[in-house]
């Protein structure tokens, strides 16, 4: 074979595999490529960050736990003097993939999702200021911040942005499933490959599709039949106060779902299998046979990618200038 024979068919393969990677509803997940390690690290630092609580013990870990599949693995959180969250927890793996950040899409940005827990009574229970206190009282932390930002101011802009910058980096690549979509069609069972072809033919990729399976456009839960729940969560109503946006809430990625259980807004479900007859019945209107519902489930697995590999970070001790912590009342 000549050169020019070999470089041929190498851009025909090139070109096929684009082609038809093009042609599908899913895309492939890319490794995150980290250009200011120095803010990821920062960031990764106060995403670990327990005394950005007023108890001095809930981190953006508790509920977003980088151990299980970026949840909580809860029905609903727990949150500041175990307080029962509102909503089920939400994955931060590949959030940065999302249209908006928590399920109403309240937040436009990872950066502004990061602040809301903070200052929730119900979440971390502290507030804007005294978190900044909080992080201003170590010097070595004023020393990072000096060094990325150009100053040693900390406020809440400056945490919020490098917690967003790690979370930025938290993307799971390499899914068996997106080995098949580049053009390895052993990367999947037989099986996985059916529950595909149900999954687009069954109409699930109306709403779940893109590189996160999902999260890019919002869905009345309960579209053609009502989902019963005891949860009090209206959906986007509560951002936009309009009623036709009762009940309608952001389409979660189904990256990684075999990790991110229980299910729903409200964590009712803990069964895959469960969970996807239950969306083909209210939302589809179709009934899905146990050898379907299986073949699914299969492909469903195959979403989960390499996880983010989390080297702890060792935080800055408190001194005498920090604000003390609050557990108990």
């Amino acid at each position: 074979m000549t050169k020019l024979t070999a470089v041929a068919v190498m851009l025909a393969s090139i070109f096929s595999i684009s082609t038809s990677q093009a042609s599908e509803p899913i895309e492939v997940i890319k490794p995150a490529v980290i250009t200011e390690p120095e803010k990821v690290e920062l960031g990764k630092m106060l995403f670990f960050e327990p005394r950005l609580s007023m108890s001095g013990f809930i981190s953006c870990n508790s509920c977003h736990n980088l151990s299980l599949g970026g949840v909580d693995a809860l029905p609903t959180s727990i949150g500041h003097e175990w307080q029962q969250g509102p909503i089920n927890s939400p994955t931060v793996l590949n959030a940065d993939y999302m249209l908006a950040q928590f399920w109403d899409g309240r937040a436009a940005t990872l950066k502004d999702q990061a602040a809301g827990p903070i200052d929730n009574p119900k979440e971390m229970g502290y507030t804007h200021d005294l978190a900044v206190d909080t992080i201003a009282s170590m010097p070595a932390y004023v020393a990072r911040f000096n060094d990325i930002y150009g100053s040693n101011e900390v406020n809440i802009d400056r945490i919020t942005d490098a917690i967003a910058t790690f979370e930025k980096t938290l993307v799971t690549p390499n899914s068996p499933f997106d080995k098949y979509l580049e053009g390895d069609k052993k990367a999947i069972s037989a099986d996985a490959q059916t529950g595909y072809q149900l999954f687009k033919d069954k109409g699930c990729v109306a709403c779940h599709n893109g590189p996160a399976v999902g999260g890019t456009m919002y869905m009345k839960m309960g579209l053609i039949k009502p989902f019963h729940t005891d949860n009090p969560a209206e959906g986007r109503k509560g951002v936009t106060g309009k009623e036709a946006d009762k009940f309608v809430f952001k389409v979660p990625t189904l990256r990684n779902i075999e990790l991110t259980y229980p299910y729903f807004h409200d964590g009712s479900v803990w069964n895959l299998d469960e969970a996807v007859n239950t969306m083909a019945d209210i939302q589809l209107g179709q009934k899905m046979s146990a050898k379907e519902t299986a073949q699914m489930v299969e492909f469903l697995n195959s979403l989960t990618g390499e996880q983010p590999q989390i080297m702890l970070p060792i935080l800055p001790p408190s001194n005498a200038n920090t604000p003390r912590p609050v557990p108990f009342k």
